[in-house]
């Protein structure tokens, strides 16, 4: 019976050559936003001192699902406009990981350290938000499963947001 459940050579290669296949054509989508925003993004502000970021995290499931493309910073586009602004606030880029015991959380949030982070937790949405002089970050994260807000344990060394999330 177990014979049935694995997966042949030719299986394995064919499902490695689609996901391949996935993240190549996500990478041309990307592409093309990224030209978009360099194209019809202003960086000039009243004072010439705006500051943008923008990325995208690339992440691979296993099983069928495909690659995740998820964006962060604080270059975004105008839902009811259209343009590209610079917001105030940036979203940084969040990682989660399921552990046996807990969910561990590692968001990048350059400039920070633990006095200017304030973090929530409400069922399984963490809010994330902190503030050091004029760098402000903020982001809600869906946790995979709702975890007990005082046992969650964090700190933040160097910009990098260390968060244990027990049940």
């Amino acid at each position: 019976m177990q014979e049935n459940t694995k997966k042949t050579f030719t299986e394995n290669i064919t499902g490695m050559i689609d996901g391949f296949t996935k993240i190549v054509e996500k990478l041309g989508e990307l592409a093309d936003k990224g030209q978009e925003i360099r194209t019809k993004g202003s960086f000039e502000g009243a004072q010439n001192n705006l500051s943008g970021m923008y990325g995208v995290s690339v992440k691979f499931g296993a099983g069928d699902q495909g690659p995740k493309v998820s964006s962060f910073g604080n270059i975004k586009k105008d839902k009811e406009t259209g343009e590209t602004v610079v917001q105030e606030v940036r979203e940084p880029m969040v990682d989660i990981f399921e552990e046996s015991e807990y969910t561990h959380l590692i968001a990048e949030m350059p400039g920070i350290g633990t006095d200017d982070v304030t973090l929530s937790l409400t069922d399984d949405i963490l809010s994330i938000s902190a503030e050091k002089g004029d760098l402000r970050y903020k982001k809600e994260v869906l946790l995979p499963r709702q975890h007990v807000p005082e046992k969650m344990k964090y700190f933040c060394n160097n910009g990098i947001l260390d968060v244990k999330l027990y049940v």
